[in-house]
């Protein structure tokens, strides 16, 4: 059996009436025995456990289900426990009876392939009646105005909660952003109010102490230079710009000059009392 190549190939088949080779043998699933391919089947070589692989079925008259029956178990004991746990009557019917086209006068059965259901009443129809005027379809299904009015209530409660919490979302929202307002403002205020002490420092360094006396801050703003009065720093501010900033050129205007201490850089109008102060507050030295 087989080529000096290939010493296992092909087998003689189990049937001594037989025991033909074949190179492509078969083994029963049941006795474990290798036949050709005449003798495969169980009755062809009488397999004595034929009987292990069968399956026997039988329909149920009550509820139309198959009931398996087990090798080496008596019948009666299955069916017995298909009735008392599985069997259910109310599926007879629905196993049995098949389901038809309800447009009248039509006798199609409905199966998988030949069955379409309308949009519009969702009912299942043949292909014949798939559509809306073949079958008289009413027509999609119109909401009750009273079903109407409970949805829109219900929808109403629900989103109730929601447009509460967004109220007061937007509040807070709204808080945060007069307390930013309030800040930038409270600070703007301090900037301005330090500015303008700042200017006020500056112009009594440049005129000097002794101009600075006509104005303590409870009267009118006076120029230094032509005693001119004015009811604010900024105008003040703006005629000495305008005014003796620009050349002295306009006339009526008095030039005056201003002598500036080397130790203290105080100014004076009077040359004299520059000389004075000089000697009783720097020892009588004007060198710097």
């Amino acid at each position: 059996m087989g080529t000096p190549e290939f010493p296992n190939l092909g087998k003689h088949c189990s049937v001594n009436d037989c025991k033909q080779i074949d190179f492509l043998p078969f083994t029963c699933d049941s006795c474990r025995q290798v036949f050709c391919l005449e003798h495969r089947s169980y009755t062809q070589h009488g397999c004595p456990r034929a009987n292990k692989q069968d399956v026997t079925v039988v329909i149920c008259p009550l509820c139309a289900k198959g009931v398996r029956l087990i090798p080496d178990e008596d019948p009666n004991i299955t069916w017995e426990a298909h009735v008392n746990t599985e069997c259910d009557p109310s599926n007879y019917e629905k196993a049995t009876k098949k389901r038809k086209c309800p447009v009248a006068a039509c006798r199609e059965l409905l199966t998988f392939s030949n069955t379409i259901k309308c949009r519009d009443c969702l009912v299942d129809h043949c292909l014949k009646h798939r559509f809306g005027p073949d079958h008289k379809c009413p027509g999609p299904r119109k909401n009750d105005a009273g079903l109407q009015f409970m949805s829109f209530l219900n929808r109403s409660r629900k989103e109730g909660p929601k447009s509460n919490q967004a109220q007061s979302t937007s509040s807070s929202a709204w808080a945060r952003l007069v307390n930013a307002a309030s800040t930038v403002r409270s600070t703007a205020e301090a900037g301005m109010a330090k500015l303008s002490s700042e200017f006020q420092a500056l112009q009594m360094t440049k005129d000097g102490p002794g101009q600075s006396s006509r104005n303590n801050g409870n009267g009118p703003e006076v120029c230094p230079q032509c005693s001119a009065r004015f009811s604010s720093v900024t105008s003040l501010v703006d005629h000495v710009e305008k005014v003796h900033e620009r050349g002295n050129s306009q006339a009526g205007v008095r030039k005056v000059t201003i002598d500036v201490c080397p130790k203290c850089s105080r100014g004076f109008r009077d040359p004299v009392s520059l000389v004075e102060h000089v000697e009783r507050d720097h020892g009588g030295s004007s060198k710097s």
